[in-house]
């Protein structure tokens, strides 16, 4: 049950004890913002905290933010003490190249299914693509995107694939896996549906692609942030069941 035919302890409970991990390690990253918050503003509940969070860009980004620093500690101690590796074995090097690429992929990718939605006139535009709107939510989303690609490729791609590959696993089973766990791991997000987490579970094969085939989590970290960042501050789709915001 806990080793597998070599011997090796089961990579499964490694990703298990590692995402128990960043869940705990979410919730206090997050309590200084919610704390902070909480002084300024007066909630009665947990959905009506998260509704005036949304209101307020730094102090969405410091609560949000914070929880996306979690999921990055929890990667590095995971990796380190549990897996007993050096970080940049979960996939980091030279990279400068493979990011470039895939921010430009990113977002070329986005704008391209933005460009077919518009032509077949399933989309309506609300602003005027020459002169877009810019907001405090421009430039908070913009940091938030980036270190929610960073940490969420560091944690799916990077400790899972990794961690998979050490015990021995056929490819296709580390592709399905890391984009299934992936998935079920936006299932608590807010407008969560069936096709929603078919998509993420089908771009979480892409992204397995791309660091298998680059052998470097800069190009799906590239690909990730521009893509969520374009979904949603650019194009006002809903990134992952979240509404944008645009005010």
């Amino acid at each position: 049950m806990f080793k597998n035919k070599n011997n090796q302890i089961r990579s499964g409970w490694f990703i298990f004890v590692a995402f128990i991990l960043m869940v705990i390690l979410n919730g206090l990253f997050s309590y200084p913002g919610i704390y902070f918050f909480l002084k300024e503003v007066v909630v009665h509940d947990q959905s009506e905290l998260y509704q005036m969070l949304e209101g307020h860009p730094w102090y969405n980004l410091f609560v949000n933010g914070g929880a996306v620093l979690g999921t990055i500690v929890s990667v590095i101690v995971a990796w380190r003490f549990l897996n007993k590796k050096k970080i940049i074995e979960l996939g980091f090097g030279k990279g400068f190249k493979k990011f470039g690429f895939g921010l430009i992929l990113g977002g070329l990718s986005i704008t391209f299914i933005f460009m077919i939605l518009l032509i077949t006139k399933q989309i309506t535009l609300e602003n005027d693509l020459i002169t877009p709107h810019f907001s405090t939510f421009t430039m908070t989303y913009l940091l938030f995107f980036i270190i929610v690609g960073f940490a969420e490729e560091l944690f799916f791609r990077g400790y899972v694939m990794q961690t998979m590959r050490q015990t021995g696993n056929h490819k296709w089973v580390i592709y399905i896996v890391s984009a299934l766990i992936f998935s079920g791991a936006h299932g608590a997000n807010p407008n969560v549906s069936i096709l929603g987490l078919l998509n993420i579970f089908l771009v979480g094969l892409l992204f397995a692609y791309m660091f298998d085939k680059s052998n470097s989590l800069w190009m799906p970290i590239g690909y990730h942030i521009t893509w969520n960042y374009f979904q949603g501050s650019v194009f006002g789709f809903a990134v992952s069941g979240t509404e944008p915001w645009t005010v």
